[in-house]
C-alpha cells in the first residue's frame, strides 16, 4: 500500500498530547469540593441518622479555633441537611442551644433560600421566587443572630451574615458592621474575606476598583503562610467574567492583573502538590493563567491541584466538573501543540498574501495552509457553530442541502489587528483535518474533510475525535489502492452515512478519472451535497455562499466561556461561593 502523504502522519499535537498528561489524575478521579477524610466520615454517619460525630467534629474546630475547617465543615453539613435533615432534627432535640448546631442551622437557612431563588441571573428569576427568597432570608435573621451570639470569637457566623446581607440588599453600613465584627474575631479569616470580595464585586454592591483594592490590601496584611495571600486571585476571576484579557480591554490596568497572577504563582509555590488548603486559590490561579494564555504554567497548576477541583471559579461557566476537565484538556492541547515534534522550533508556514478585506495595497502576514480544505458535517449549522468555538480558529460555516453544514477556515475574516497573531490558534495552525478531529469530539455526527494538495485530493472521515478512515486520489494511476484497501475504506464511509451497499463506493475510490470527479461521485453515493463552486481553485469558496456565517476565533478561556455559557441564564453570576 502506498503511503498517503500527510494522511496518516500524526501531527505534533497528537505526538505530545499523551506526555502532557503526566502527573495529572484520571478524569474519573477528579471530585468537586471533595470532603476530607474527617468530614467524609461525619457525612456518612449523618446519612445513617447519627448526629454525634458531626457535633464532635465541629466542637473540635471551635476549641482549636480552626476557622477554615470549621467553615468548610459547617457548609458541608448544611448542604447535606438540605435534603437529609433527620439527623439534624435529632441533634436539635438532644442539644438545643448547642453553638455548633446553631452554626449549621444558620448555614442551612441561607441554603434553603438560595435553593428557591436558584443561581440564575436576576432577570431569569421570577417575582414569586424573589418574594419567597427574601421572605426566607427575613425569617432567618434570628437564627443567624443566634449563631453569632452563641459563637463569640468565631468569624464564620459573620461570613454567613454577609451572605445574608447580600441576598437582602442590606445597606452598606450593615456589610461594614459584619465585616468589622468578623475581623475582630480573626483579621485574616479566608472565608470572611472571600465573601467580602464577592460583596464588593461590581455585579453586587461595589466596583472593580474597590474589589481589587480590598483583596490586595487584605493579602498584603496577611502573615506569611496565610491562605489569605491568594485572595486577589478571586478578584481576578470576578473581573475576568466581564472583561477580555489584554491591554486596554477593561477599567483595571492589565499590568495590575499580570502582577496579581505572578504573586499568585509565588503563593502557590509555598504549598506542596495536592495541598487541600491551597486547592482553593489554585483553581482560581489556573483560570487566571489560562486567561493570560500562559498554558504551560496553567498545566503545572492543574498538576498541583490534582483531583481537588472546586465549585468556583468553574461553576461561573457551567457545570464545575465538566468545565474543569474541559479546560484542563484544552491546556494540554495548547502545550502539546506548541511543543516541537523533535525539538527545536517549528513555526507555522506563513506567506505575504494580499487580503481583499484590507485597505487597497496593503498586505498582512497570515498562515497559508499547504492545502485547500473543506469539511462537510452531517449536522445543522447551529450545532456545528457551537462545536467549532473550541478550536479557537476563525471558521466560516454555510448551510447546505440534506441537513449538512459546510465548514472552512477563514483567516481573511480576522480583523487586521489580530492577523499578526494568526499562528496562535487553539488547536492547530489552520489545518482543517486536525480541527475537525477537535470539534467532532463528543459529537455523534460524522465529519468528512476533503483536501486538495496540488492536483491530488484526499478524504478523511472523523467521528467523536477519531479518524475512521482516509483515502487519497492521485493523478498517478500507480497509486491506486488495492480492491481490499478500497473496500475497507468504503465500508467505513458507508457505515457512517447509512449506505446499504458499499460496492459502488469501492469503485469510486478506485476510480482513475479526474480526482475532483471521483470526489464528486463519492459525495453523491454518500448522499452529500456537491462541493461548492470554486473549491480547489481558490481559498475560502464559502465566502460567496448564501447564508454563510463567520465564527471568530477565541482564546481558550473565551471559547469555553461562550461554548458552555451561551445561555446566560445558566451562568451562576449571583451565587455565593463557598469557602475556597
Amino acid at each position: 500500500m502506498a503511503k498517503l502523504p500527510g494522511v496518516l502522519a500524526l501531527p505534533r499535537m497528537l505526538r505530545h498530547f499523551a506526555t502532557t498528561g503526566e502527573g495529572l489524575p484520571e478524569d474519573g478521579s477528579v471530585e468537586v469540593d471533595a470532603p476530607d477524610d474527617a468530614l467524609r466520615a461525619v457525612l456518612s454517619a449523618a446519612r445513617s441518622g447519627t448526629w454525634e460525630p458531626a457535633a464532635t467534629l465541629l466542637a473540635e474546630t471551635r476549641s482549636a479555633a480552626d476557622w477554615y475547617r470549621r467553615g468548610r465543615f459547617s457548609a458541608g453539613l448544611a448542604e447535606l441537611a438540605l435534603h437529609h435533615h433527620g439527623w439534624l432534627d435529632d441533634w436539635n432535640r438532644a442539644r438545643p442551644g448547642d453553638p455548633d448546631l446553631a452554626l449549621v442551622l444558620a448555614e442551612l437557612e441561607i441554603d434553603r433560600a438560595w435553593e428557591i431563588r436558584t443561581a440564575a441571573r436576576a432577570r431569569h428569576v421570577s417575582q414569586e421566587q424573589f418574594h419567597a427568597f427574601r421572605t426566607l432570608l427575613d425569617d432567618a435573621t434570628p437564627v443567624l443572630r443566634t449563631a453569632a451570639d452563641l459563637n463569640p470569637g468565631d468569624p464564620v457566623p459573620w461570613r454567613i451574615l454577609i451572605g445574608h446581607a447580600m441576598g437582602l440588599g442590606a445597606p452598606r453600613e450593615v456589610f461594614d458592621e459584619y465585616l468589622a465584627r468578623g475581623r475582630d474575631c480573626d483579621p485574616h479569616d479566608l472565608g470572611l474575606h472571600t465573601r467580602a470580595v464577592q460583596y464588593l464585586a461590581q455585579k453586587w454592591y461595589g466596583s472593580h476598583a474597590e474589589m481589587f483594592d480590598f483583596a490586595e490590601s487584605a493579602a498584603a496584611a496577611a502573615p506569611e503562610g496565610s491562605l489569605l495571600r491568594g485572595l486577589p486571585l478571586q478578584a481576578v476571576t470576578e473581573y475576568a467574567l466581564e472583561h477580555e484579557a489584554g491591554i486596554d480591554r477593561g477599567p483595571i490596568a492589565w499590568s495590575r492583573i499580570e502582577a496579581l497572577v505572578e504573586a499568585g504563582l509565588e503563593v502557590s509555590a509555598a504549598y506542596g502538590p495536592g495541598d487541600r488548603r491551597a486547592a482553593g486559590f489554585r483553581n482560581h490561579l489556573a483560570l487566571a493563567l489560562i486567561r493570560c494564555e500562559r498554558h504551560h504554567e496553567a498545566l503545572e497548576v492543574f498538576r498541583l491541584i490534582g483531583t481537588d477541583a472546586r465549585t468556583f471559579p468553574w461553576a461561573y461557566l457551567g457545570d464545575a466538573r465538566e468545565v474543569f476537565l474541559l479546560l484542563r484538556k484544552g491546556v494540554r492541547v495548547q502545550v502539546s501543540r506548541s511543543t516541537p515534534y523533535f525539538g527545536g522550533s517549528s513555526p507555522s508556514p506563513v506567506a505575504e498574501v494580499p487580503l481583499e478585506t484590507l485597505d487597497p495595497g496593503t498586505t498582512a502576514t497570515v498562515p497559508t495552509a499547504a492545502a485547500m480544505a473543506l469539511a462537510v458535517v452531517r449536522a445543522p449549522m447551529r450545532e456545528v457553530r457551537e462545536a467549532v468555538l473550541i478550536t479557537g480558529t476563525t471558521m466560516r460555516l454555510a448551510p447546505a442541502p440534506r441537513g449538512t453544514t459546510l465548514v472552512e477556515t477563514a483567516p481573511s475574516a480576522d480583523p487586521p489587528a489580530r492577523r499578526k497573531g494568526m499562528r496562535r490558534t487553539l488547536l492547530g495552525e489552520g489545518e482543517l483535518p486536525r480541527l475537525a478531529r477537535a470539534f467532532s469530539r463528543g459529537e455523534t455526527w460524522p465529519v468528512l474533510v476533503v483536501t486538495k494538495e496540488g492536483a491530488d485530493y484526499t478524504l478523511r472521515l472523523y467521528r467523536d475525535g477519531r479518524e475512521l478512515t482516509a483515502h487519497a486520489w492521485w493523478t498517478d494511476p500507480a497509486e491506486m489502492p488495492t480492491q481490499e484497501e478500497a473496500a475497507k475504506r468504503a465500508a467505513a464511509l458507508a457505515a457512517c452515512y447509512s449506505v446499504a451497499d458499499h460496492r459502488p463506493l469501492t469503485a469510486a475510490l478506485r476510480g482513475t478519472g479526474a480526482p475532483l470527479q471521483q470526489v464528486g461521485e463519492t459525495f453523491t453515493l454518500l448522499g452529500l451535497p456537491p462541493l461548492p463552486a470554486g473549491f480547489g481553485e481558490r481559498p475560502e469558496p464559502l465566502a460567496d455562499m448564501r447564508g454563510a456565517q463567520v465564527v471568530a476565533r477565541r482564546s481558550l478561556f473565551g471559547a469555553i466561556k461562550e461554548t458552555l455559557a451561551s445561555d446566560d441564564s445558566a451562568q451562576r453570576g449571583g451565587e455565593l461561593p463557598p469557602l475556597s
